[in-house]
């Protein structure tokens, strides 16, 4: 295991420590499975085209909602 640094403001830092005793876990540890979980999540699909485009869905600006959906836009 590799020893890292992290900043954290005060507010983070007090509801990491929340979490953690919630957990029942340390902060080093909890910080270590949400950062695990952030890297081993799948990459969400890109977009295909935006304006003119030649090839891709006819119904694109007619059905915006649908395709920013599928791509996970506006999620974080």
């Amino acid at each position: 295991m590799k020893k890292t640094s992290v900043y954290l403001d005060d507010a983070l830092d007090q509801a990491l420590a929340l979490r953690a005793a919630e957990e029942g876990v340390t902060k080093a540890e909890l910080i270590r499975r949400t950062l695990s979980g952030a890297v081993q999540r799948p990459q969400r699909p890109k977009v295909q085209g935006i304006g003119i485009i030649k090839d891709g869905p006819t119904d694109l600006a007619s059905d915006v909602d649908r395709h920013l959906a599928e791509t996970g836009f506006g999620e974080s």
